[in-house]
């Protein structure tokens, strides 16, 4: 067992490229030294100073930037054995004073370096760039030594090809990518809803979705592999809709894609005419039906997407550097689990998410109005809530059991004992239905009042066809823009719009 960090979940790296005898015997011993101390896997782009010395590479999805959705305080939620990584970073960060270093956008592993050693590389790149941090300077000048330690170590994590940091990156455009975007400028409160692609390969369940929805919400999302299950594809599922005439958010989920892949889907998307993308890191393969995936740790998590396509869109450039002659036009989106860590810690997540390029955010579903507003609130304290739109997550209950399933088995949803009470006391099944349709109307009515909310996003699942009831016995409004120009040159319906609504 490490001194400092859980157990490792996965065996270290070991390098792709043999090196000389004398390097591989100083990379053994620099392997066994920091395994005993950290867990180390030797990624070959160590952070421990950012994550407490907490090595992240020990998170069973090996998430380099902040805890996932269904993290508790108790145990991981890929294996419950073990203590969950990032808890562990975000603890000893607080207790160390160092939560914000903790926002800086840390970078994906590059292969070519994994099992390699990296001691004697730092030492060479310390002699290399003579600029410090010089060890009299401990002694005469702490605060020159801190800075010139802080600035070394930076340089020595963060590329060329990367270059993350931990500083809010504005859209370098300005008219809206998308209507989702659109209707969100008009400051109305906006409703996008949520459809299940087909486990088949008939598109009719789309053209009958889309029907039910597209005179009452903006945009619909179109999971992508969700629970680690396979189905049609989020891609070609919002080509569709798009085509049925419903602007779609196609999730893109890293758990199954390398960089490449990433890059790939998300420009054929923007090929396509699809906007709005939602970047998630996607639930673990322990979570699908047997045989079960080789369990491998993401390449990209949801921060270095959202890192990664802004720069695609904003600077025109792919990972690697190459120029990109026609950017693809993004409106970046991922989600939040309002009710998984202490809010003041799934802030710090927001806000990297936000730094990296999230414009929207889709909130899990909310039961406990109470703890919501505590979550808020603690984004409001960061000063976020101008940055981005919030559109908190509202799933229709349809049975008892379905509540009690999403209760106890969906990772980051919290139902409090009075609701699940209503739904057990409800009646028969048209009844259970009724009284869940109550319990949702009461919830929307909270939310389209509270400050700071951009609009709600209605997960029906399997029961799309609620959502226009939905819609019209709440009150909120429709969408408001409806189509783009002619022209295409942006969206200039949005003053008049606004100004009608005003």
């Amino acid at each position: 067992m490490p001194i400092f960090s859980p157990r490792r979940y996965q065996a270290p790296f070991y390098p792709v490229r043999r090196d000389a005898w004398p390097v591989r015997v100083f990379t053994a011993f620099e392997r066994t030294v920091k395994g005993w101390l950290f867990g180390c896997r030797m990624c070959g782009n160590c952070i421990l100073q950012e994550t407490a010395f907490v090595c992240p590479m020990t998170c069973p999805k090996g998430l380099r930037n902040g805890l996932c959705g269904g993290a508790t305080p108790d145990h991981c939620e890929v294996d419950p054995s073990r203590p969950c990584t990032w808890y562990m970073i975000y603890r000893r960060a607080e207790r160390m004073g160092r939560l914000d270093k903790l926002l800086e956008i840390n970078a994906p592993l590059d292969g070519a370096r994994v099992g390699h050693e990296t001691w004697l590389d730092m030492i060479k790149f310390w002699f290399k760039r003579k600029q410090g941090p010089h060890p009299l300077h401990f002694f005469t000048h702490r605060s020159r030594f801190r800075e010139e330690w802080d600035r070394f170590f930076y340089e020595l994590r963060q590329p060329e090809w990367w270059q993350g940091d931990a500083v809010y990156h504005p859209p370098a455009y300005q008219e809206p990518n998308s209507l989702l975007e659109a209707n969100l400028r008009t400051g109305v409160f906006v409703t996008t809803a949520e459809i299940a692609p087909p486990l088949s390969a008939s598109c009719d369940p789309i053209f009958k979705k889309v029907d039910w929805l597209k005179d009452y919400v903006v945009a619909a999302n179109f999971t992508d592999n969700a629970s680690a299950s396979a189905r049609m594809g989020s891609l070609a599922a919002s080509k569709i809709c798009l085509d049925a005439g419903l602007e779609p958010v196609m999730q893109l989920q890293s758990r199954d894609r390398s960089r490449v892949a990433i890059e790939s889907d998300a420009m054929g998307a923007a090929g396509l005419g699809i906007r709005n993308i939602l970047c998630l890191s996607g639930d673990h393969h322990s979570f699908g039906p047997p045989p079960m995936a080789k369990p491998d740790q993401v390449d990209l998590d949801a921060i270095q997407m959202l890192w990664l396509l802004r720069r695609m869109r904003d600077d025109g450039v792919y990972l690697d550097g190459r120029q990109i002659k026609q950017p693809p036009r993004f409106f970046l989106g991922t989600a939040a689990s309002p009710f998984g860590a202490p809010p003041k810690y799934e802030a710090i997540r927001a806000e990297k998410k936000i730094n990296a390029g999230a414009q929207f955010i889709q909130t899990q579903p909310i039961f406990d109005y109470n703890r919501f507003s505590e979550w808020l609130e603690a984004l409001d304290q960061r000063h976020l809530l101008d940055k981005v739109a919030i559109l908190a997550g509202l799933t229709p209950l349809k049975s008892a059991r379905a509540a009690h399933f999403m209760a106890n088995d969906v990772p980051g949803v919290v139902i409090p004992p009075e609701i699940l009470k209503r739904m057990d006391e409800a009646g028969d099944k048209e009844a259970q239905q009724e009284e869940g349709v109550a319990i949702a109307l009461e919830m929307i009515e909270k939310l389209k009042n509270t400050p700071g909310l951009r609009g709600m996003h209605l997960m029906a699942l399997y029961w799309e066809e609620i959502v226009p009831r939905l819609v019209v016995e709440s009150g909120v409004p429709r969408p408001v823009i409806r189509a783009w120009p002619e022209s295409d040159e942006g969206c200039p319906e949005i003053e008049e719009e606004s100004a009608v609504l005003a």
